[in-house]
């Protein structure tokens, strides 16, 4: 049977319907689990497809977070940012996708291939595009979210592209204040150094980035890389 969201967030639910109502968690959870279809959570939990990584990064960040999503050229990063925004607009938040790169046209098909609830949500997530994307036009169209809002940015390495931009060092910077300060969560798809030798099962590491334009890694509180299927979380805080 399939779930109208994945487990972690199902259980997420089940913890704010505890809280709310004054409810057990047991029951909170059996509750959720009936409203799935299921008898009871044990149920559920035991016939669902467990949750993968991709899946669960979103459930890793919080208000204020910077997380850096890194890998090379064709191996899933760009689409584990929009799987982190569909993620997001299903627990209701807003979700915005900044690109340097594609058109709204092509985000959006990109968006309908991950399947599940891409349909539902697809036309939730705000898509912006231009050439002129830099941490100011981002402050200032997330100006007002709420917090627990989430952003994409695609890609780190040409924020500052263009010569009249602000340094990619002075703009993240004030990224970073910004996001702390209104509790919203940047995450920014990077480049690797097509020049690193990786073992099979190995992922690329901070060290690996790709940065033309210096910037203190350090900016980022959570980072994410892939390779070859493989997917590593790390915390840098």
């Amino acid at each position: 049977m399939k779930l109208s969201a994945p487990i972690y967030q199902l259980k997420r639910k089940a913890k704010l319907l505890a809280r709310n109502e004054k409810l057990p968690l047991h029951e909170a959870l059996d509750r959720i689990a009936r409203e799935e279809g299921f008898a009871r959570w044990s149920l559920l939990s035991s016939r669902s497809v467990p949750d993968t990584p991709e899946r669960a990064v979103l459930s890793r960040l919080s208000g204020g977070d910077l997380l850096l999503l890194g890998a090379r050229p064709g191996h899933g990063k760009t689409m584990l940012g929009l799987r982190i925004l569909l993620d997001a607009a299903l627990e209701g938040r807003r979700a915005v996708f900044f690109t340097l790169e594609w058109t709204e046209c092509e985000t959006r098909s990109r968006i309908r291939s991950l399947g599940d609830h891409a349909d539902a949500l697809g036309d939730k997530l705000e898509i912006v595009t231009s050439e002129e994307i830099s941490a100011d036009v981002i402050v200032e169209h997330l100006s007002g979210s709420p917090p627990g809002t989430v952003a994409v940015v695609d890609y780190l390495q040409i924020l500052d592209q263009q010569r009249s931009k602000p340094s990619l060092a002075a703009q993240m910077e004030r990224l970073r204040q910004s996001a702390r300060a209104n509790g919203i969560i940047l995450c920014f798809i990077s480049q690797v150094d097509r020049a690193v030798d990786l073992k099979p099962g190995s992922v690329p590491g901070m060290g690996d980035i790709r940065l033309p334009n210096p910037i203190e890694t350090g900016i980022f509180s959570k980072a994410c890389f892939l390779h070859q299927g493989t997917v590593r979380f790390h915390d840098l805080a």
